[in-house]
């Protein structure tokens, strides 16, 4: 069972130079969750993640994590998240199935339990009868849910996705996301980012952001009928908002 796990951030801000990516962010995220960080290029979602990943230091502001009502560092959750970069680099002449062992290896899942994962991550990715196939073969959507499965066999209780259906076809687009509602009744939060204002919609919670401000927060149809809009085109172009 998972554990119950908080992110907190708070009035965080990073600058590169003279220019700024974060400015005085707040939001909060708690387990069984699907949140949508919404906005184009440049409105500091991969910026966040990597703060909120260790990967580099805020400039101001805090980022605590809380697991069972109780404050845990980074260190001590580390273990617990799976992080899928907008340019994820799987192995090109690497099978699926050669990456599904590699990635139990890594990770030091038994014989039982990875066969049970395994069949059970491809029947759900729609990947069973590619076994064979090097991902530098597999269509940019297989390959994104290639890297997804990889990263639930370690049964992760947070996902942080960076974009994780850019580029990808309308089919493949849904049955990603049949895989992500499939990870949350698991109870696992999931974080991600997007530049599709449809996928918006997709998700439980939304933070709409622009050149580093947070715009608006909350659950998407009470966004949109708080805004008086049909989709979240409209709620951005009524900001000002630039859109993909």
């Amino acid at each position: 069972m998972n554990s119950k796990i908080e992110i907190n951030i708070s009035d965080v801000s990073k600058a590169f130079r003279t220019a700024p990516a974060l400015r005085n962010v707040s939001m909060r995220f708690h387990d069984a969750t699907i949140y949508g960080l919404i906005g184009p290029a440049g409105a500091g979602k991969t910026t966040l993640f990597r703060l909120m990943l260790n990967l580099m230091r805020r400039d101001a502001g805090q980022i605590t994590y809380r697991v069972e009502n109780r404050n845990a560092t980074f260190e001590q959750i580390r273990e617990r998240i799976a992080y899928m970069p907008q340019s994820q680099s799987l192995y090109a002449d690497l099978s699926v199935d050669e990456h599904l062992d590699f990635f139990r290896r890594l990770y030091g899942i038994n014989d039982r339990e990875y066969k049970k994962k395994k069949n059970e991550l491809l029947h759900l990715a729609r990947l069973d009868k590619f076994l064979a196939r090097p991902a530098g073969k597999l269509s940019g959507g297989m390959y994104k849910k290639l890297g997804l499965i990889c990263a639930l066999l370690r049964s992760p209780e947070i996902m942080i996705l960076d974009e994780p259906t850019n580029g990808v076809d309308p089919i493949s687009r849904r049955e990603f996301w049949e895989l992500l509602h499939d990870a949350q009744t698991r109870g696992i939060m999931i974080i991600l980012s997007t530049a599709y204002m449809d996928e918006a919609e997709r998700c439980d919670e939304v933070v709409l952001m622009e050149q580093g401000r947070i715009l608006d927060t909350g659950e998407p149809k009470s966004l949109l009928i708080k805004n008086r809009a049909k989709n979240f085109d409209d709620v951005f172009l009524m900001r000002g908002g630039d859109k993909k």
